[in-house]
C-alpha cells in the first residue's frame, strides 16, 4: 500500500499526481486539511500545517527494520454526487528511505466503509462502489529518527470516469496459516500499544487496517478445534505489507498472478514463489497469512501452536 518515492533533483521534493483519464463532467476538487486532529490520527505531528512523523514507536509488525509509521486521517467528505474515482496530488518531500501513500475509501449504501484503495502517481483510486461520502488518509513510513519526510499539501478530485468493480455477494473466506504475533508492549501500525492477552489480528496489507480501538474492519477466525473469534484488524503483517490476497486479481495490489485467497508468503514458502522471499527480500520461513494477538490465539481459539485456520473477511 505504499508509494515508492520519486525524488526531484536537488530539492528532493515529491509530487504524486494520480490523474484519472478524461473524467466525467461532474467532478469535485478539494484540499485536505493537513492540520486535522482527527481522533484516529496516529504518530503524526502537524501543528504547523505540515505533516511529519511524531517520533513514536508505531510500525507494522512485519517491519523488523528500525522503521516508524504514522497515519493522518482526514474528515469524511460529502460530495454533490456519487463518485467512484478519487485522484490525489501531493506536495511532499520524501527521502529515498521513506514512503508516503494516499488511500481513499467510500461509504457503502449499507453504511459500511469500503477497503482503503491507494491513489498512486499513475492512477486514481477506483472504489468498488460509487459513493457520495469519501474519506482519505495518508500513511508515512520512515526510519526511526528520520526528519526529512513531510507533506505540505494534498489535493483530491472525485469523479465518475471509471466503471466500479462489481460488489461481492458474500464475505470471502479462505484457509490460511496463522502465527502468534506476541510483541507485548510494542505498538502496532495503527498506534495501538499491545497488551498481554490482547485481541486483534494483523493482515499483510493496510487496505483493511482499522483505526486504534475501532472495529471498522474485522475478521472471523475459526480453528480446526471448532473455536472461533471475531477480531479487529489493528496491525499490518505477517511478512508483507502490500498483499491483500483475499481480493480478486483486478483489485489485488501486488502478486496478481497468484490465486485469490493464497498469501504471497504461502506461495513463497511452499513453492519458491518470488525466489522464496517476501517483498523485503527476506527468506520466508513459514506460510503465514495472518498474525493473531495473544488473547485471540490463546484464549479465543485455544491454540497451542501456529495452525491453519479459516478466516472470513467480514468487510468484503
Amino acid at each position: 500500500m505504499r508509494t515508492t518515492p520519486l525524488l526531484l533533483a536537488a530539492a528532493a521534493a515529491l509530487t504524486l499526481a494520480a490523474t484519472a483519464p478524461a473524467t466525467a463532467a461532474t467532478s469535485t476538487t478539494w484540499t485536505a486539511d493537513l492540520a486535522s486532529h482527527n481522533e484516529d490520527n496516529s504518530n503524526i505531528a502537524n501543528a504547523d500545517g505540515l505533516v511529519r512523523l511524531a517520533g513514536g514507536p508505531a510500525h507494522a509488525a512485519t517491519d523488523q527494520l528500525d522503521l516508524e509509521t504514522g497515519i493522518i486521517m482526514f474528515d469524511p467528505r460529502q460530495l454533490p454526487a456519487k463518485s467512484n474515482t478519487v485522484s490525489a496530488t501531493v506536495d511532499a518531500t520524501v527521502p529515498a528511505d521513506s514512503e508516503l501513500a494516499v488511500d481513499v475509501r467510500g461509504l457503502r449504501a449499507d453504511g459500511q466503509w469500503t477497503e482503503w484503495t491507494e491513489a498512486t502517481p499513475d492512477a486514481p483510486a477506483v472504489l468498488p462502489e460509487a459513493s457520495a461520502t469519501v474519506q482519505a488518509r495518508m500513511m508515512l513510513t520512515a526510519p526511526a529518527g528520520s526528519t526529512g519526510l513531510e507533506a505540505r499539501r494534498l489535493t483530491l478530485t472525485a469523479g465518475t470516469a471509471m466503471t466500479p468493480m462489481a460488489a461481492p455477494l458474500a464475505s470471502r473466506s479462505y484457509k490460511v496459516y496463522a502465527t502468534r504475533e506476541g510483541l507485548v508492549g510494542g505498538t502496532t501500525a495503527n498506534g495501538h500499544k499491545i497488551k498481554s492477552r490482547d485481541h486483534f489480528v494483523a493482515l499483510p496489507s493496510g487496505k483493511s487496517l482499522s483505526p486504534n480501538g475501532k472495529k471498522t474492519y474485522q475478521v472471523k477466525v475459526c480453528a480446526a478445534n471448532g473455536r472461533c473469534e471475531t477480531a479487529p484488524v489493528w496491525d499490518v503483517g505477517p511478512w508483507n505489507t502490500k498483499d491483500d490476497y483475499w481480493n480478486p486479481k483486478a483489485s489485488r495490489q501486488s502478486w496478481k498472478d497468484l490465486p485469490q485467497g493464497k498469501p504471497e508468503a504461502q506461495a513463497a514458502y511452499q513453492s519458491g514463489y518470488n525466489g522464496g522471499k517476501d517483498q523485503f527480500g527476506r527468506k520466508v520461513s513459514n506460510p503465514a497469512g495472518i498474525d493473531l494477538a495473544d488473547g485471540t490465539f490463546l484464549d479465543g481459539l485455544k491454540l497451542t501452536d501456529n495452525a491453519w485456520v479459516t478466516v472470513t473477511y467480514l468487510w468484503t
